[in-house]
């Protein structure tokens, strides 16, 4: 198992001092992976920075929305109790769950975030260039701000389309300002004059 393992617990506590849940496994082949669960986006920066300072490179973020899970009904005068994520963030099949996954001689840790529907986490773009084209791509798609990010710009969606467009349904051709193949072939037969 990478030195990134090694005695990581402990540092990643006093860098998220709301807390995490730290678990972490090698294969058959030695290869280890390791998860730690934040209990407040808030200290996403502080960990990052922690895994900085040890050689980590950050691979990919990925992000999901999670469904919720199904609730008992609720007793007769009670209210309905809605499920959380480690750290308080309501389970609605709303909020996100962000991975950031870090890379030490090919052993990965995943620090995983949870943010609900409209929140803000901090960007790591300042620490790690690669969190980049991830973090504006999450703008993009979904209702997250990445605050402090240094280019905020879109990624690949036409301007005049709102964000968080995989919350919603928008025909592709829309989505990216394109025509149908067939449009698109029609034109190109168009401008070469041919009737093929």
């Amino acid at each position: 198992m990478s030195k990134l393992f090694e005695g990581l617990e402990a540092p990643l506590n006093e860098a998220a001092p709301a807390g995490i849940q730290y678990t972490r496994r090698t294969d058959a082949k030695g290869v280890g992976s390791a998860w730690a669960r934040l209990a407040s986006k808030d200290d996403l920066l502080r960990a990052a920075t922690l895994l900085k300072q040890r050689g980590a490179r950050v691979s990919t973020i990925t992000i999901l929305q999670p469904k919720a899970p199904p609730a008992p009904p609720p007793k007769e005068g009670e209210t309905p109790v809605v499920p959380t994520f480690f750290g308080g963030v309501p389970n609605d099949g709303k909020s996100f769950e962000i991975n950031y996954h870090f890379d030490v001689d090919g052993d990965t840790l995943t620090v995983v975030v949870y943010v609900p529907f409209g929140g803000e986490v901090a960007s790591l773009t300042p620490l790690y260039r690669a969190a980049d084209w991830p973090e504006r791509e999450m703008m993009e798609l979904y209702s997250i701000v990445v605050s402090n990010h240094p280019d905020p710009r879109r990624l690949f969606i036409d301007p005049a389309i709102d964000g968080a467009v995989l919350e919603r349904l928008i025909p592709f051709s829309a989505l990216v300002n394109s025509a149908t193949t067939k449009g698109l072939w029609e034109k190109i037969l168009a401008q070469t004059g041919s009737n093929a």
